[in-house]
């Protein structure tokens, strides 16, 4: 009977969803332009062409957009986000700069080829005018503060305005990627900023997310992960105007969020690492981990109860 009770329970062997499932957590959760190396050795491991590939087909959109990762348009058409902001549909995105669809694919992630936009999937000329001028100032913010940097700035509410009398909203996304796996460090940068263009106000709300993350990973396993949500506003006035007002708050707050990060990691060997290490007990004196035996509980209790021998 005791020898049934000690036996280790059988392991059972995981369902096709259950693979699938720890397959897609892997590659949603590989880091800033790594899926790929997860990718790679998570199809040795599972030894499973189809759980991988529908695992792979499921994941990879969703690291795509959430990453915004930037794909070259054939024939050096430009560049396309790929984003939630973006998407026409799962395989199709608008690049608003060149008025140009995307189609992509994801798992390769690579764009195949391009195809006009309709007309329906651009923004009136009065919307156009407001979007083209912010996005000529964001680029412009965005080549002097990012080398490897790209932008674009969507509209995701009220395209079809003709003129004044109604509200309309932009999404300012810009992205960067730093990779040097040879180094054993990779790193991006993620931000997307909301405009609401209130006319009854006349005021911009403008709502920011940033995201920074790094990955090192020589001889050890260190990522960062830091977000930061911003709120501002300003005035509605000229398509120029608010372009230039939009981008001087984006430069204020993404310059000031950079520079508090760089202080904060700058003191991490003098604050944080010590702080992380193991303080000396009240004795002032190291933990013996040689010779644990001096501090055995089952003496020490032997001894007050009087049952040693």
């Amino acid at each position: 009977m005791a020898d049934e009770e000690d036996e280790l329970p059988e392991e059972t062997e995981l369902s096709y969803e259950q693979k699938k499932e720890i397959a897609k957590w892997f590659l949603l959760n590989a880091p800033a332009g790594e899926i790929n190396y997860v990718a790679k050795d998570l199809k040795a491991v599972l030894s499973d062409e189809e759980v991988y590939n529908e695992a792979a087909m499921e994941a990879f959109p969703v690291y795509n957009k959430s990453h915004m990762i930037c794909l070259e348009m054939p024939s050096r058409a430009g560049d396309v986000i790929v984003s939630s902001y973006s998407e026409i549909t799962e395989n199709e995105f608008l690049d608003p700069r060149t008025a140009q669809v995307a189609i992509v694919d994801h798992v390769k992630q690579i764009c195949t080829k391009v195809r006009p936009a309709h007309d329906e999937e651009l923004p009136s000329l009065y919307i156009e005018e407001y979007r083209y001028a912010l996005d000529a100032e964001i680029q412009r913010y965005v080549s002097e503060s990012y080398p490897k940097g790209i932008s674009a700035v969507n509209c995701v509410k009220g395209k079809d305005t003709e003129g004044l009398g109604s509200d309309f909203e932009f999404v300012v996304i810009i992205t960067a990627m730093r990779l040097s796996p040879q180094n054993f460090c990779n790193g991006s940068w993620r931000s997307v900023w909301n405009i609401d263009f209130q006319d009854e106000s006349q005021v911009l709300d403008i709502k920011g997310k940033l995201q920074v993350g790094a990955h090192y990973f020589e001889e050890g396993n260190v990522e960062l992960d830091a977000k930061k949500d911003f709120q501002d506003s300003t005035i509605f006035q000229s398509a120029d105007d608010c372009a230039i007002a939009i981008a001087n708050i984006i430069r204020h707050h993404e310059t000031e969020y950079l520079a508090a990060l760089e202080v904060a990691y700058s003191k991490l060997p003098d604050n944080t690492f010590k702080d992380l290490r193991r303080k000396l007990p009240v004795t002032r004196t190291l933990f013996p981990w040689q010779n644990t035996l001096q501090f055995s509980l089952t003496r020490e209790v032997e001894k007050e109860l009087g049952l040693g021998k």
